[in-house]
C-alpha cells in the first residue's frame, strides 16, 4: 500500500500562506516558516493597529478643537461642558470639521458653551 502524504491539502495551506505574504521582503515571502510567522504577526499588527487608529483620531480632533478653542478665547474643557449644558450633541470630529472649515459657525458655538458656561 503506498504512503499517504496528504500532499494536496499540505501544498494548498502553503500556497495560501505564501500569498499572503506576497509583498514581504525577502524569505519572509518565499520561504513558509518565515512567511508564517511574518503573517502571523502582521494579522495581529492589523487587529491591534485598527483599536489604535480609533484613538488617534480622536486625539487628533481634540487637538485641533483645542486649537480653535484657544484661539476663541476658551479653554477646550470649558467649551465642552458649555456644549454639554447647552444640550448640543456634535461628536468630536464634527466640532473638528467645524473648526477647520467653518470658522464662523465654530464661533457661534463658542459663544453659546461661554453663555452656559457663565450661566
Amino acid at each position: 500500500m503506498p504512503r499517504a502524504t496528504n500532499a494536496p491539502a499540505s501544498r494548498r495551506r502553503k500556497k495560501n500562506r505564501l500569498e499572503l505574504a506576497k509583498g514581504f521582503r525577502g524569505a519572509r515571502s518565499k520561504l513558509f516558516r518565515q512567511a508564517t510567522e511574518a503573517v502571523d504577526r502582521a494579522q495581529a499588527m492589523s487587529y491591534t493597529h485598527r483599536k489604535q487608529k480609533k484613538r488617534n483620531f480622536r486625539r487628533l480632533w481634540t487637538v485641533r478643537i483645542n486649537a480653535a478653542c484657544k484661539a476663541n478665547g476658551i479653554s477646550y474643557s470649558r467649551f465642552i461642558e458649555g456644549l454639554i449644558k447647552a444640550d448640543i450633541t456634535l461628536n468630536r470630529k464634527m466640532l473638528s470639521e467645524i473648526a477647520i472649515y467653518d470658522e464662523a459657525g465654530f464661533v457661534k458655538l463658542v459663544e453659546t458653551a461661554k453663555a452656559k458656561v457663565a450661566a
